[in-house]
């Protein structure tokens, strides 16, 4: 909805922020992890993360608050570039939720995070050889370039609109109507989302060969060289 800005409004749910965060946190930790073999299981840890965040995000954008709904932001690439003339102009319309050009952009990171961990699972399972691998690198770095381009037009945006969209984005308050609040902030279920993550990585982590993460690859690369032995 475009709107002016005349108050300050909760906006963003706690678990859409807490989704945000811990995507920005198992993506960066995953791509950080790639090139390592010692770091393997962490990186795929952090895949299947980014998976079952994705699955959270689907449904609540069917079920979640106002403007964590995808009826509420989705719009076509119409409405995108209008938006975007809006910014050219030095007049950029005010949406209290998504605009549609960071709509699009939230789709298509979603999309992707689903490629990426399907092609990263394969790979992971072996399955699919070298040119699997080398898609899975590829897409996780156009993933890469999306998440750049889309820190850009935050700061852009926030210069244009004279608001802090990331601070937005923490405390979940941006300038709108009181009509465009959202009733609450559904703490509780921002909190079964982090009890969730953490009783994942503390399974992934006891149940990894030699009881940590870390070691897990290096005995995975020691029983490789065993077998190879004559």
């Amino acid at each position: 909805m475009v709107t002016s800005s005349n108050a300050r409004v909760l906006v963003w749910d706690a678990p859409t922020r807490v989704f945000h965060w811990l995507m920005v946190l198992s993506f960066a930790g995953a791509y950080l992890t790639a090139e390592e073999d010692g770091w393997r299981l962490v990186h795929v840890t952090l895949g299947y993360t980014m998976a079952g965040l994705v699955a959270f995000r689907v449904v609540w954008g069917f079920i979640g608050t106002r403007h964590a709904r995808f009826t509420d932001f989705v719009r076509g690439p119409g409405a995108a570039l209008r938006y975007l003339r809006s910014v050219v102009r030095g007049q950029p319309e005010h949406h209290t939720g998504h605009n549609p050009a960071g709509a699009l952009a939230v789709v298509a990171l979603l999309v992707l995070t689903v490629v990426t961990v399907v092609t990263g699972w394969a790979t992971y399972r072996e399955l699919g050889g070298d040119a699997l691998e080398e898609l899975h690198e590829a897409i996780a770095n156009v993933m890469l370039g999306l998440v750049v381009l889309h820190v850009v037009a935050v700061v852009v945006s926030s210069r244009l609109h004279r608001e802090n969209l990331v601070g937005a984005m923490i405390s979940g308050y941006k300038g709108g109507q009181p009509a465009d609040a959202v009733p609450g902030a559904r703490r509780g279920v921002a909190a079964a989302i982090v009890l969730a993550v953490a009783a994942f990585w503390c399974f992934q982590w006891w149940a990894a060969p030699g009881g940590n993460l870390l070691g897990a690859q290096a005995v995975s690369m020691s029983h490789t060289e065993t077998a190879r032995r004559p």
